[in-house]
């Protein structure tokens, strides 16, 4: 007897669940095609975000990842779609709203990592610098080796990593020596009171013009800046024609010693500083 209870209770429940199956069968069918239709569709925006987001940035892991969110937001709003067809849209809306509130507390708890994040997306977009440029940036001055959503990383001349927080890059100023793809070298000299100072100035100036790695298309330019304590002073701007550190020492480096050469070959002397001590001594008694 309980067993034919049992069997006609799971008839039951097996006619009610094929009666709705049959009534929502439209609405189901009709949602599975949305579906399938708004899965190609965001296929589609996938592939054309990424296109259009490569005209703006060469960024690989930006590019994938506003694709990818631009496709799970089509997706997301095809899936709720589907479920609307299927009046399970106020159970979604509740989970939506759960985890509207889970992203807001975790949003506050990384906000620091959200900032670095947020600003490597504009860096990328804005590209006030790339891999292999020279660069300073705060109290860092070197080559940038890479450029990350979370942070920028430089080699420094001295040989040293540093990982630069990309909410920092883009807060402070950003010298970037790569774009002109040149530097400029200012040396200054002094020259003695009893010189010829034009004729001094015209040596400097020829002394400097045809090192090698000086740049071609910018004049070497010089100008007395002040009187000094034991020289008058000038200052010789020189362009090195790379933006490369090594040679923008080693323009300088030939630079010095060009002058050199050329002053000691026509008596123009450069003065060092003379320091006269007066010496007292105390009174002997």
């Amino acid at each position: 007897m309980d067993l034919d209870k049992a069997v006609h209770l799971i008839n039951e429940k097996l006619e009610l669940w094929f009666r709705t199956l049959i009534k929502i069968l439209p609405n189901l069918v009709l949602a599975i095609i949305i579906f399938l239709i708004g899965l190609f569709i965001s296929r589609w925006l996938r592939k054309v975000a990424e296109k259009l987001i490569l005209r703006f940035t060469q960024n690989i892991t930006i590019t994938r990842l506003f694709s990818t969110f631009i496709y799970l937001l089509s997706l997301g709003i095809i899936i709720f779609t589907s479920l609307s067809i299927l009046k399970l849209d106020k159970a979604v809306t509740s989970i939506l709203a759960g985890a509207g509130i889970v992203g807001l507390a975790l949003a506050f708890a990384f906000q620091d990592i959200a900032a670095n994040f947020i600003s490597g997306i504009f860096i990328s977009f804005r590209r006030p610098l790339k891999v292999g440029d020279i660069v300073s940036i705060k109290d860092y001055m070197g080559k940038v080796e890479e450029i990350n959503l979370r942070d920028t990383v430089i080699r420094t001349f001295q040989g040293k990593m540093v990982i630069i927080p990309n909410k920092d890059v883009f807060q402070n100023p950003i010298e970037n020596y790569s774009i002109l793809g040149k530097r400029r070298f200012d040396l200054e000299v002094g020259v003695s009171y009893s010189d010829d100072l034009e004729k001094a100035a015209q040596l400097a100036i020829n002394a400097v013009k045809d090192i090698e790695g000086i740049s071609s298309d910018d004049e070497v330019t010089l100008f007395y800046k002040e009187f000094g304590e034991s020289s008058i002073n000038f200052t010789i701007r020189i362009w090195c024609n790379s933006s490369e550190q090594l040679q923008y020492l080693k323009v300088g480096h030939l630079a010095i010693i060009a002058i050199k050469k050329s002053f000691d070959k026509n008596n123009i002397s450069i003065p060092f500083p003379i320091r006269t001590l007066d010496v007292v001594w105390p009174e002997k008694f």
